[in-house]
């Protein structure tokens, strides 16, 4: 298969069909370990030294490193990491190079999943992996472990049917992804560049075209604690901050009316999203509130950069203080607490893009449909800072970041499929 822009041939696509469907049930079984590591932010260690076993065992080049081991921080678009240890966040690259002519390849994935929540509003336990008609039901199970086992299965396949990919593949995984980023962007300050970039993350089968961009920030406002019998004569905290939050949802707003002219998401509506996903304050229920802490996440639209939305939070908060008698001399406190992440396209016309199209309408009998994402994923850095054609393509689920999240099984065989399909045809393949 020496033409790089040849479709791959029929007779190839069943042998790695045959070899997917014969490696399936150890690709589910593989699925359910990763989905039983709790790899929270801050926790991804054990599931990271496993995938470099795994890598290692499949006779990979593997490296193992921490976002510490890079200087990550003087990369402008480092996004700050909070509290978290740049010493314990590590990243894992395993490289197929039999030094072939074929096209380079990124296959990347992140391993960090968000909290659970309460476990009793789960209808099986989040960390169990359970498989029950067809689906893998389990924090992670969608987003994106599924995505992590095809790219892994996919290769797997290959070598299963007899091939090589005749290009250099980076096989990666991720940390940092659910909150700033900077675990893609360390592989690729550690060197590991390609001719594209493939992440399934779980878009049902379709390619992402355009996502938004993000912004984490903190609040902290004070206030004058006293008794309540005479709360008039204090502040509460907890009170000043909605006043804050009915600010941030007015701008966001404003926002909103300005996207319907937005070359990507102007039929989008509302793609602009402002969350408070964290609140804690106060410390007796008979005191006004000395404190509250507020973190939240604002979109940003394409066309647009993390600076310049950083400076409309600024502006709205300072605008909202102005109006408020104790806020106005005691100001809340602003803090980056993570993302600063840009919004990307897709630019359409690419051959990657091509090449994922033709292979896409093989698997599944359709043309490859498009999304405009309102959330953020890591083709950004590949894309906007790297110039790195980046595709996010991959399985079919349910509930990401929600209670009783999964996985469709039979979704997962034929991305998996895909992307076998989609690394034949981006590097060519040759006999082992």
């Amino acid at each position: 298969m020496a033409d790089e822009t040849a479709a791959v041939p029929n007779d190839v696509m069943e042998r790695l069909r045959a070899a997917i469907d014969r490696n399936f049930q150890d690709q589910v079984a593989f699925l359910q370990k990763l989905v039983q590591f709790r790899s929270l932010r801050g926790e991804e260690e054990p599931v990271q030294d496993w995938l470099a076993k795994q890598f290692e065992k499949r006779g990979y080049k593997t490296d193992l490193f921490s976002l510490a081991d890079i200087g990550l921080m003087r990369h402008p678009k480092a996004a700050p990491m909070d509290d978290i240890p740049l010493e314990g966040s590590r990243q894992v690259v395993a490289t197929l190079d039999n030094s072939g002519k074929g096209r380079s390849l990124i296959l990347q994935g992140h391993v960090d999943v968000v909290p659970e929540g309460p476990v009793d509003l789960w209808a099986d336990p989040p960390f169990e992996g359970i498989v029950r008609d067809g689906w893998m039901i389990g924090r992670g199970a969608q987003d994106m472990k599924a995505g992590v086992s095809a790219m892994i299965f996919a290769l797997d396949a290959i070598r299963s049917a007899g091939f090589v990919p005749d290009g250099r593949v980076h096989l990666e995984t991720v940390t940092e992804e659910e909150s700033t980023g900077n675990g893609a962007l360390a592989t690729l300050m550690r060197g590991y560049t390609a001719d594209a970039c493939l992440i399934p993350e779980p878009t049902g089968h379709t390619l992402t075209r355009a996502q938004v961009g993000a912004i984490w920030f903190r609040l902290r406002v004070r206030g004058t604690p006293v008794h309540v019998a005479y709360s008039e004569s204090g502040t509460s905290a907890i009170l000043s901050a909605m006043h804050l939050v009915r600010a941030f949802q007015d701008y966001t707003k404003a926002i909103n009316a300005r996207a319907v002219s937005n070359a990507w998401f102007g039929a989008v509506k509302d793609p602009i999203k402002f969350n408070v996903g964290i609140i804690k304050g106060g410390d007796w229920a008979s005191s006004t509130a000395a404190w509250c802490e507020l973190d939240c996440r604002l979109g940003i639209l394409p066309g647009e950069t993390p600076e310049q939305a950083m400076d409309g939070i600024a502006r709205c908060l300072a605008e909202a203080q102005k109006s408020d008698s104790f806020l106005s001399s005691n100001p809340a406190e602003l803090i980056w607490s993570g993302f600063q992440a840009d919004p990307a396209v897709c630019e359409p016309g690419t051959a990657a893009e091509a090449a994922l199209a033709a292979v896409h309408e093989r698997v599944f009998g359709r043309p490859l449909d498009e999304r405009l994402s309102t959330a953020v994923n890591d083709t950004r850095y590949y894309t906007v800072d790297y110039g790195i054609p980046a595709l996010c393509y991959g399985p079919y689920g349910i509930g990401p970041h929600a209670f009783d999240e999964r996985v469709d099984l039979e979704s997962l065989r034929k991305t998996t499929l895909s992307i076998a399909l989609f690394v034949a045809q981006w590097c060519g393949l040759r006999t082992a």
